[in-house]
């Protein structure tokens, strides 16, 4: 079940944006002290347990969603029933801008989830009085469109083992961007969801992370892998 955290509306002067460890990383780095102070009135902090539903495809987008904990998956159902998962959401990445009034697809939790909701009408009324507010947001739709594109070219005509290269060193990288720069690459993910994102089976991600780590490009560890090979995970992504 999702929780909800409702701010004081009484409340005088802003704590919870301010002290939020991925402001810097959000579209509410944007923001002085004063606007959040308003920011805060507006939103609801949420919580969703491991594989709980944010929104679906289809569904009335009522909200945006500025994710401040945990990684969610984002998915889209194909017509015979297969899915492809169109991304990973980090801290700090925002979700929910919709070019219609219904969400083009579905997000969940893929562990413990935290994140900031916004009615969408108070929110854009929020970002109206903003122009710099609203560049911020526009940003961060550039990069969610480099991402888009990144996709499409791993799902285009690159070898299985240059998908998985690509995606271990790029999630790498957005991992450093949020301050994991563990030797350690975190993969919360299941083989599934790796799988469904590359346009690979499951059978075949395994297969060729077992590869990698008999030939010594990685080691598999628990919760993730730990690249042994850079240099050559590197190569094999820029392929």
């Amino acid at each position: 079940m999702i929780r909800t955290i409702s701010p004081n509306p009484n409340r005088g002067t802003f704590g919870r944006c301010s002290a939020c460890n991925v402001r810097s990383l959000s579209i509410c780095g944007a923001l002085d002290q004063n606007d959040l102070v308003e920011f805060e009135r507006i939103v609801r902090h949420i919580h969703l347990a491991p594989n709980e539903a944010l929104f679906t495809a289809g569904q009335v987008a009522s909200s945006v969603h500025n994710l401040t904990a945990g990684v969610a998956r984002l998915y889209k159902l194909l017509p015979d029933g297969r899915r492809q998962v169109i991304g990973f959401a980090l801290p700090g990445d925002f979700l929910g801008t919709m070019p219609s009034d219904r969400y083009s697809f579905s997000a969940d939790a893929i562990d413990a989830v935290s994140m900031c909701r916004f009615p969408v009408d108070v929110f854009r009324h929020f970002i109206e009085q903003r122009p710099h507010f609203l560049l911020r947001i526009n940003e961060f739709a550039a990069r969610e469109l480099m991402l888009a594109q990144e996709q499409m070219l791993l799902l285009g005509r690159r070898t299985a083992e240059e998908k998985v290269a690509a995606f271990l060193v790029g999630w790498r990288a957005r991992l450093a961007h949020i301050g994991d720069e563990r030797q350690t690459i975190s993969l919360p993910m299941s083989r599934q969801d790796i799988a469904d994102y590359l346009g690979l089976t499951i059978e075949t991600v395994s297969r060729t992370l077992t590869r990698f780590e008999r030939e010594k490009m990685l080691v598999i560890v628990s919760g993730g892998v730990r690249l042994l090979d850079s240099t050559r995970a590197e190569a094999m992504a820029a392929a």
